[in-house]
C-alpha cells in the first residue's frame, strides 16, 4: 500500500487517546505491523501523553503469536515449514481482548473446555425450544445479526481483520453478550475471519485486507445463556467476476437449503464441516451436512433450532488444516465462500432467527 493511501486510511480513524481525527502513527506500531487503529494519534502531544500506556502494546504477548503446533502446546514466531496451499500466510496475532465481570460467560471461559457441551444429552438427541429458550436464543441471534452487520460495514481495503475483531468484540460488550468463539478450545479471538482461500475458522490477524479479497465474517453471541451463530462473505473493494460468483453461489445454496426446511424434512461443497444444532451449548445436535448422500440420521420436528451454512470453493471440495490448528484452507488454494443462518423449524417451514435486516449493509449484487 502507498504512503498516501496508508495516509488517507489514518484520517478515516479516531485518535487513540482523545478521539479527534487522526494525523500520524507511532513509528513503532508500523515498525511491528501492529493493527492501526490501536496506535494512530491526532498530535505529537496526544502521542506524548498516551506514551506511557501506549508502549505497552510494542511487548509481544504470550499469546500474540498461533503459529506452531496445536492447542495448549508452545507457540512460536517462526513461521512453520508448511506446504501452504495458496498466496495467503499467517500474520502476526495480536493480544487476546479482555471481557469484563458482567459479562456472562460459557463454561469454556477460562481452560478452553465445553465440559457441559461434552457431556450433554444434546449430542444425541434434538430438543424443541419453545418459551423462554426460544427467545432466549432468539435475542442472541439478533444481538449476533446487529454485531455482524458492524462489522460488514468496516470492510474495504486496507482494514485488518483484527480491526474486524475489535469491532465484533467491542459490540459483543456493548450488547452485555460473550463473543462464543473466544477460548473455545483455546480459539484466541472473538470472530472467526476467513480470507479468499481459507474456507472457515480463520484467525483475525495484522494483515489488511487487499483490494480484490473475499472475506467471511462469523459471528456468534452468548447472551442470557444462549448463543446465535451466523457469517457471510464480503467483497474488498474490486473483486473479479469468479470471486463474486462463488459468493453468490454460497448464499444462493443456503437460500434454497432454507426454502425445503419443514417438519418432516430429513437431515442431509465442503464435507469436513457441516451445520450443527444450537442453544445453551455452542455445538450439538443435529449435524446438518451440506451434499447429497449423507449419512445423517433424522428428520426435522416443530421446535428444532440449528444452523444451515453451506462452503462452496471454486475448486476442490477437500480441505487441509494450518499448522495453528484452526485455519481450514482450500487443498488447491482456490477461493471459498460461506453463508450461514440459525433458524427454528415451524409447524410449515422455517424462522430465521438471524436473518437480515433493512439496515444490514449491502451483499455485492444488491448494490447494482
Amino acid at each position: 500500500m502507498s504512503e498516501s493511501n496508508a495516509y488517507d486510511i489514518i484520517k478515516t480513524l479516531p485518535c487513540v487517546r482523545c478521539s479527534a481525527p487522526a494525523k500520524l502513527q507511532c513509528p513503532k506500531c508500523i515498525e511491528l505491523g501492529l493493527p492501526r487503529p490501536s496506535s494512530v494519534f491526532c498530535t505529537q502531544g496526544c502521542f506524548k501523553e498516551a506514551w506511557p500506556q501506549h508502549k505497552a502494546c510494542h511487548k509481544p504477548a504470550a499469546d500474540s503469536w498461533l503459529y506452531c503446533l496445536k492447542r495448549g502446546k508452545t507457540r512460536s514466531e517462526t513461521m512453520p515449514n508448511f506446504d501452504w496451499t495458496g498466496p495467503l500466510r499467517p500474520c502476526r496475532i495480536g493480544p487476546t481482548r479482555q471481557i469484563p465481570d458482567s459479562i456472562l460467560k460459557p463454561d469454556y471461559y477460562k481452560d478452553g473446555i465445553p465440559m457441559s457441551e461434552q457431556s450433554s444429552r444434546q449430542q444425541m438427541q434434538v430438543p424443541s425450544r419453545s418459551g423462554k429458550e426460544l427467545e432466549g436464543i432468539r435475542a442472541a441471534c439478533v444481538a449476533g445479526r446487529e454485531v455482524l452487520d458492524l462489522a460488514a460495514a468496516a470492510v474495504r481495503p486496507g482494514v485488518t481483520t483484527d480491526e474486524l475483531d475489535r469491532i465484533v468484540h467491542d459490540g459483543m460488550m456493548e450488547r452485555g453478550a460473550f463473543p462464543s468463539p473466544y477460548n473455545y478450545y483455546n480459539f484466541p479471538k472473538s470472530v472467526c475471519t476467513s480470507v479468499n482461500e481459507v474456507i472457515c475458522h480463520g484467525i483475525p490477524d495484522a494483515r489488511e485486507l487487499q483490494d480484490g479479497d473475499i472475506v467471511n465474517v462469523d459471528v456468534t453471541a452468548y447472551l442470557v445463556g444462549y448463543h446465535g451463530d451466523l457469517n457471510e462473505t464480503f467483497t474488498v473493494g474490486n473483486v473479479d467476476e469468479e470471486g463474486k460468483a462463488v459468493i453468490k453461489v454460497a448464499h444462493d445454496c443456503l437460500m434454497k437449503a432454507l426454502a425445503i426446511c419443514k417438519p418432516g424434512t430429513r437431515f442431509q461443497v465442503v464435507r469436513t464441516y457441516c451445520g450443527h444444532g444450537i442453544g445453551d451449548l455452542f455445538h450439538c445436535a443435529p449435524n446438518i451436512p451440506h451434499y447429497s448422500g449423507n449419512k445423517a440420521v433424522g428428520v426435522m420436528k416443530e421446535g428444532h433450532v440449528f444452523t444451515i451454512e453451506p462452503m462452496i470453493n471454486v475448486g476442490s471440495w477437500r480441505d487441509r488444516t494450518w499448522p495453528d490448528g484452526w485455519t481450514s484452507v482450500t487443498e488447491d488454494g482456490k477461493r471459498s465462500a460461506q453463508f450461514e443462518h440459525t433458524v427454528v423449524v415451524t409447524k410449515d417451514g422455517v424462522d430465521i432467527l438471524t436473518r437480515r435486516t433493512d439496515s444490514s449493509p449491502p451483499l455485492w449484487w444488491e448494490q447494482q
